[in-house]
């Protein structure tokens, strides 16, 4: 690990969309991915920090009918001491159905889309930062 991080901690997101509560969701798919590669550490015992902020989200109609397509960007980085090691943007898209016209299934299958990307997000977000290593 870069400047002899051995352990990682992960705050809380930053939110920087008018989308609520995307920090939680950003934020549990990175320290599902630390726990995953064995790098996630309490406060106690963590020696740097890997913080995120939620940049962009979007949502559009696709040429396919019923199916929308949302967007979402969000910085990641590895911070020690105050001092950001190294940082990276990831971003992507997935695609979601409306269902039958209720407004409700609707949002309900874009949150669901938005968990799916959030969660490829953070494991390339990862795998970017750890290649650096």
């Amino acid at each position: 690990m870069p400047e002899g991080v051995t352990a990682l901690c992960a705050p809380v997101f930053t939110n920087a969309t008018a989308e609520p509560t995307l920090e939680t969701v950003f934020t549990r798919f990175l320290r599902q991915e630390l726990i995953r590669v064995g790098r996630l550490a309490d406060a106690a015992s963590c020696n740097a920090r890997m913080e995120g902020t939620v940049l962009s989200v979007a949502s559009s109609p696709t040429i396919i009918p019923n199916y929308f397509r949302v967007f979402a960007q969000a910085r990641v980085r590895i911070v020690k001491d105050g001092q950001v090691l190294t940082e990276t943007i990831v971003s992507g898209t997935e695609d979601y159905l409306l269902g039958s016209g209720d407004v409700l299934e609707a949002e309900a299958n874009r949150q669901v889309a938005l968990e799916r990307l959030a969660e490829v997000l953070m494991r390339d977000g990862y795998d970017r930062l750890a290649g650096a290593w």
